[in-house]
C-alpha cells in the first residue's frame, strides 16, 4: 500500500519531520521517502527517536485520511528502528539509505539522484536545501574543505552503485556486531562468543555495552517493584510533598500544582518502575498523551 500517494504528500511529511527534529533537539545525517516507505539516520536528542516518529506518524496518518477523504490506519505497525555504533557504521548506512531510490528503481543514475528531492543525497551534495538536515557532520568524514568533501562523498556514494547490497546491514546481529562472515567463521572455530543483538548495529563490545545500560534499568525498576514500591506508593509520596490530596490527582483535576505533581509522579512512575503511560494515565485521571506531555514538560524543566 502507497503511504504517500502524491509529492504533496511527501513534501508535507518532510516539512512535519523538520519540525520535530528541531523541537526534538535532534540531528538527522540521511533519509530516503518512497512511495510506501522511508528510511531515516537520527541521532536522537534528549527526547529520543520515538517521541519523534510518535508525533510525525500520529501527525502524517491524520493528514493524509483527511486529503484522501478515507478512515482506519494508515500504519499496519509500529515503526522498525536499531541502534548503530556510530564510529563503525556510520557512512556505510548513509549510502545504504541514500541509494535505495536507485535500488528500487525509483530513479536509474547518480545524476538523477544528484537532485532527486526526495533522499537526503541532494542537501548532501548542494542542489536541493532542506535546513532541519545535518549535512556538515557527514561531509566532516570526507574532509574539511567543503568542495573536496563533497566531490569526496559523491564518489563514496558512486561505488556503492557497483557493490552489492550489503548483508551485514539486514542480517541478524551476529554478523552486526562481527563485520563480515569470515569473521564469524573464525570465531566459531575458535568457539569464541561475541555479543550480539538485531536491534543494535555496532561490535561485540558495543551491543554487551547498550545490553548491560538496558539490564541495569531494568534491574533497578524490578528492585523497585519487589520492595513493594507501586504507583500508588509515588502518588502517596508526592501529595505528601506537595500538601494534596491524592484524589485531586486521580480525578483529573488541571490546577497548577496538581498538575506540576502529576508530572513528576509520571516521571517517577516511567523511570523508576518502567510504566507505560496508558498505564499512569489510569491512575492518574489524564488522558495516555496527556501523560507523555507531562512528563516532557517536566524533564524540559
Amino acid at each position: 500500500m502507497s503511504i504517500f500517494k502524491s509529492n504533496e504528500d511527501k513534501e508535507q511529511f518532510l516539512q512535519r519531520l523538520g519540525e520535530n527534529i528541531d523541537n526534538g533537539n535532534a540531528f538527522i545525517y540521511a533519509w530516503a521517502v518512497m512511495n510506501n516507505h522511508a528510511h531515516f539516520l537520527f541521532k536522537s536528542g534528549k527526547k529520543g527517536v520515538s517521541d519523534i516518529m510518535r508525533k510525525l506518524l500520529t501527525w502524517y496518518a491524520q493528514y493524509y485520511n483527511r486529503r484522501h477523504k478515507r478512515t482506519g490506519h494508515l500504519f499496519s505497525n509500529r515503526y522498525k528502528s536499531i541502534l548503530c555504533d556510530e564510529d563503525r557504521y556510520l557512512l556505510a548506512l548513509i549510502r545504504y539509505i541514500h541509494l535505495n531510490p536507485v535500488r528500487a528503481k525509483a530513479i536509474n543514475t547518480l545524476e538523477e539522484l544528484d537532485r532527486y528531492p526526495w533522499s537526503g543525497h541532494s542537501v548532501i551534495v548542494g542542489n536541493i536545501r532542506r535546513t532541519w538536515m545535518d549535512s556538515d557532520y557527514p561531509l566532516a568524514r570526507f574532509g574539511k574543505n567543503r568542495k573536496v568533501a563533497r566531490k569526496e562523498y559523491r564518489r563514496f556514494i558512486e561505488e556503492g552503485l557497483t557493490l552489492k547490497q550489503r548483508t551485514k546491514l539486514n542480517a541478524g546481529g551476529l554478523l552486526r556486531s562481527s563485520g563480515r562472515w569470515s569473521q564469524v567463521e573464525a570465531m566459531r572455530r575458535r568457539g569464541q562468543k561475541e555479543g550480539f543483538d538485531e536491534r543494535i548495529l555496532g561490535s561485540g563490545e558495543f551491543v554487551r555495552a547498550v545490553l548491560d545500560e538496558a539490564e541495569d534499568r531494568h534491574v533497578r525498576q524490578l528492585r523497585m517493584r519487589q520492595s513493594g514500591s507501586t504507583i500508588d506508593t509515588i502518588i502517596r509520596e508526592e501529595c505528601a510533598k506537595g500538601g494534596i490530596s491524592d484524589k485531586e490527582i486521580k480525578a483529573g483535576s488541571r490546577r497548577k500544582i496538581v498538575s506540576a505533581i502529576r508530572a513528576k509522579i509520571a516521571y517517577r512512575s516511567r523511570e523508576e518502575l518502567g510504566l507505560s503511560a496508558a498505564e499512569i494515565a489510569r491512575h492518574t485521571g489524564v488522558s495516555t498523551s496527556g501523560i507523555t506531555r507531562a512528563i516532557e514538560k517536566h524533564v524540559k524543566e
